[in-house]
């Protein structure tokens, strides 16, 4: 077909009636589909079913130690645990600290704590010194945007690019203001690009200059070992190196999880740091906690027993994810590559497809598969503030529905791209 923007009024006219037609044929079929989140599908959660009874005795709950996992105590995880992360995170085992099913829950806390007591006991609590703010690429993951809002952190917009944030202004305005404090990144297959930051954007991160000496960058690598495409999977520097060449350790906290790995609802978290921040962190823990389920730790290891098990099974989820997003992209390729309406990635891992719609309607198109019965994630929350400057992103998860109802979905969401962009041509 002709491209959208080379046709005359008539034409388009036309083909607009001709695609509510087809708008109107999947209305009527009152459907109920659900893209909006990066959730693994039932599929997925099954993967790990047998680890659900690998505990079967009081002997196994008793570490080498002699450390009952069934009592209280270890702070920062057990010894197995911390090893696991450590060489998927590629740090020593001793600047890890394990903690419960959600890395979230640790960013978080993370923040809260600069807040309360500063990044390092020399500096100032955050709340104490006015108002902070972060750089927060966007499109980002929206509920690094939240952590911001809820606390009060004024959030600057960093455009991302094909190799990360755009690392000139980064640069900019680290250097130039010392009430900038932090920098939200999700550096491989990002939500929701799928990008995976270059090796000059890390290097670059690792060595930035700052106006503040408490700055620190949260490096939400949630994505570290979700390759979907085994051959072409994309390879991301080690910045806590990097850092730790550049004389400049303490700037970064790398968070991951097993959430897409085992069960999101129940499986382990961890934060690597510099041993100065693991021993600061742990000194304010020590009022916060006894520490974490140590039995599903154990679970997790006796399961898992190493990262090599874990880049296993990671195949198995590669093997069911994979379908789906070559679904998705085939569909998006034959109905709209040639229109000149829309753009997206095409990422080589993580849960999230960015799609861009180029004319600028995204918020038309979410209301029109609303009702057509078609969820997507709400327009605006992949930028800070939920303010999409120009209406354009949408966010697509293709992990969660049977792949049957996927192919109407995105053949939907194809319909309701073309209605919006044929109305804002014709005006």
């Amino acid at each position: 077909m002709k491209e959208y923007t080379k046709m005359n009024v008539p034409q388009l006219c036309a083909e607009l009636e001709e695609q509510k037609k087809i708008y109107n044929s999947y209305k009527a079929l009152s459907l109920s589909l659900d893209m909006s989140r990066g959730k693994p599908d039932t599929n997925q959660l099954n993967l790990t079913e047998d680890m659900l009874g690998i505990l079967k005795s009081s002997e196994q709950c008793v570490l080498s130690s002699g450390l009952d996992c069934r009592n209280y105590g270890l702070l920062d995880g057990i010894e197995g645990a911390k090893q696991l992360f450590a060489d998927i995170l590629e740090v020593p085992k001793e600047n890890v600290i394990v903690g419960g099913n959600s890395s979230l829950n640790i960013m978080y806390d993370t923040v809260v704590r600069c807040m309360l007591y500063g990044s390092a006991p020399e500096y100032e609590p955050w709340v104490r010194q006015g108002k902070i703010k972060f750089l927060c690429p966007a499109p980002g993951y929206d509920r690094h945007f939240g952590i911001c809002a809820s606390l009060g952190i004024e959030m600057i917009t960093i455009p991302m690019t094909e190799t990360g944030p755009d690392m000139e202004l980064v640069e900019k305005y680290a250097a130039s203001d010392p009430m900038i404090k932090g920098i939200w990144c999700v550096p491989k297959y990002s939500n929701p690009m799928g990008i995976t930051y270059s090796d000059d954007t890390v290097k670059r991160l690792a060595y930035l200059k700052c106006a503040a000496p408490d700055f620190r960058i949260f490096w939400d690598n949630a994505y570290a070992v979700h390759d979907i495409y085994e051959n072409e999977s994309d390879k991301l520097l080690n910045i806590f190196t990097l850092a730790k060449e550049a004389g400049n350790p303490d700037i970064v906290y790398i968070f991951t999880s097993t959430s897409k790995i085992s069960f999101p609802g129940s499986g382990i978290s961890a934060v690597a740091a510099s041993t100065r921040n693991i021993n600061y962190i742990k000194s304010i823990m020590t009022y916060q906690t006894i520490g974490c389920d140590k039995l599903n730790m154990l679970r997790h290891i006796l399961y898992f027993k190493n990262a090599d098990g874990v880049r296993a099974h990671m195949k198995k989820h590669a093997a069911l994810l994979r379908p789906k997003f070559d679904m998705v992209l085939n569909i998006f390729d034959k109905s709209l590559s040639d229109l000149g309406i829309a753009k997206w990635t095409k990422p080589k891992g993580g849960y999230f497809i960015s799609f861009d719609i180029t004319c600028g309607s995204a918020k038309r198109v979410y209301d029109l598969c609303a009702q057509c019965g078609v969820t997507l994630t709400k327009v605006g929350d992949t930028f800070p503030y939920g303010l999409d400057p120009n209406d354009s992103n949408l966010r697509i998860a293709p992990s969660y529905p049977p792949i049957e109802e996927l192919e109407v979905a995105a053949n939907v969401l194809c319909c309701c791209v073309k209605i919006a962009a044929l109305e804002k041509l014709i005006g």
